[in-house]
């Protein structure tokens, strides 16, 4: 009896005193099958939830008010007329929806690489690493800027009216400047994430967010500078972004080791580097760019301006809601890169469990939320009495979308965190693009649900990836996940070797 009850005393004294806990010290704990009882659980839930709110409350602060710049742009728009916010919805979702999934898909390999390097306490990589990444996004930008200055083109060729490819790219035009700092921007905040260093990001989004209100608000309203204005102003703000967290990894002692400077070093390895960012980039564009399609393929409908206006409206709510639920995404793959990168298999696992329930419990309120206010919600974006009916008639299907938000979006986090890029972008390509899109058409445009119709079958495409992706996680080894992890990083000479193993390429970085 006595042993057990040092056992047991042995197994709480880490515990004690939560805060200062250290996750070596858990991890040591869960590899004994815990220290028993409802309340054991309970203390380490709380130490977990902890360090996920650390993480997640400034990472939500940064999705969202980054989201609510364009959120704030289109509200704004949508009083110029309904063309107009026609026009800039569809640049939007088929222009800069079409580069920021690019952009965002990218920059999620140095969430991935820098991550699992910060827990392997390899820090000098980071920095160059970050810099090589920006390399590629100017890349990026530059090719997307004929798309942004051709997209009249671009939008009729996918059925677009003339009046509405008109309007679109007159605002895709000015989100040119918009481009090249998500290349700047994206990359710098996947560096800091990967640090754990967040609060600085959201005071930062903060700020710019409520001088964007300022700066939109004088360039429609005052000066009445139009569509261009709107878009311009957009821009500008996300140049703010780009510039103060710049300041920031640049000043900030913070940064001091993972960032000691400009180097010609991320010139070397570009060619392996992008063989891996583009596997990233593939597998959340197809997310992206799923969700962006049914604002697209709901602008062939007939009566084309009410369902495009309707459906824009849902999802601007549905993307304010997914850009929450991603501040929790981003928390959860730093914890799984970071546990994986410091060899603790059980931590990772229990990680998962906690994020994902959290995320679940959060989605539950938000949909209660969407079916309270119903078409109030409408007609927070428009006056016209045939937007607010159709719009109000597609709250039930924002509701079931909002649910779904609550897992889908935690477990892709969770593959980002342990380098699954590749496999998720095969999931998606197929339960997206081979079975959702195709069963939304057919109901879309061969009965009477019109966008209703083409909703429901992107419905059952994340509904079948989302299965999808709790089955490789509930089969995941974790343990063979921390080996895997181990060996991508190793110290040889003055290198560091990056061994990806799922890519089967080594990257040279020191």
């Amino acid at each position: 009896m006595g042993s057990m009850e040092e056992q047991q005393r042995q197994w709480d004294e880490p515990l004690l005193r939560i805060p200062d806990v250290s996750s070596d010290a858990i991890e040591r704990v869960l590899e004994n099958s815990g220290g028993g009882g409802m309340r054991w659980w309970a203390r380490v839930v709380g130490w977990e939830s902890r360090l996920l709110w650390a993480l997640s409350g400034a990472s939500i602060v940064v999705s969202v008010f980054n989201y609510m710049l364009s959120f704030v742009t289109l509200m704004f728009t949508g009083h110029l007329g309904a063309l107009e916010l026609a026009g800039a919805s569809i640049a939007s979702v088929g222009i800069q929806g079409l580069a920021y999934g690019i952009m965002l898909g990218m920059s999620s390999a140095v969430q991935t690489v820098c991550g699992q390097a910060f827990g392997a306490k390899k820090y000098a990589a980071m920095g160059i690493i970050c810099q090589r990444a920006m390399v590629l996004h100017l890349g990026a930008a530059l090719i997307l800027t004929f798309i942004y200055w051709y997209s009249y083109t671009i939008l009729q060729a996918i059925g677009q009216s003339q009046a509405i490819a008109s309007q679109g790219q007159v605002f895709a035009r000015g989100l040119v400047p918009q481009l090249y700092a998500f290349a700047f921007s994206c990359p710098m905040q996947r560096f800091l994430q990967a640090q754990n260093i967040v609060n600085p990001l959201a005071y930062i989004s903060v700020g710019v967010f409520f001088l964007h209100i300022l700066l939109t608000w004088l360039a429609i309203d005052v000066f009445e500078f139009g569509l261009l204005g709107a878009s311009l102003t957009l821009s500008l703000s996300w140049w703010f972004l780009a510039v103060f967290t710049g300041l920031y990894i640049g000043l900030s002692p913070c940064c001091k080791d993972t960032w000691t400077g400009l180097s010609f070093k991320a010139f070397n390895g570009i060619w392996p580097y992008f063989k891996l960012t583009a596997s990233s980039a593939l597998m959340l564009c197809l997310e992206i760019w799923y969700n962006q399609g049914l604002v697209l393929i709901s602008g062939l409908l007939p009566n084309a301006e009410i369902a495009l206006d309707s459906i824009t409206i849902c999802m601007n709510y549905w993307n304010w809601d997914i850009n929450f639920i991603l501040g929790l995404s981003a928390a959860a793959s730093v914890r799984v890169s970071n546990e994986l990168g410091a060899g603790h298999p059980k931590l990772t696992r229990f990680s998962v469990i906690v994020v994902t329930a959290t995320s679940i419990s959060m989605s539950v309120v938000f949909t209660a939320i969407v079916l309270v206010f119903r078409s109030g919600l409408i007609k927070a974006f428009s006056s016209d009495t045939e937007v607010i009916k159709a719009g109000s008639s597609l709250i039930p299907l924002l509701a079931i979308s909002i649910f779904l938000n609550g897992i889908q979006p935690i477990l892709s986090g969770v593959a980002i965190g342990s380098g699954w890029q590749h496999i998720v972008a095969y999931v998606n390509l197929t339960t997206y693009y081979l079975i959702g899109l195709p069963i939304g058409c057919l109901l879309g445009f061969k009965t009477s649900l019109g966008v209703a119709g083409i909703w429901w079958g992107m419905i059952i495409g994340v509904v079948l990836q989302t299965a999808t992706l709790i089955v490789l996680t509930a089969r995941t080894n974790w343990n063979m996940e921390v080996i895997y992890g181990k060996k991508k990083w190793s110290y040889f000479g003055n290198l560091f070797i990056l061994c990806v193993h799922y890519w089967k390429l080594t990257i040279f970085v020191g």
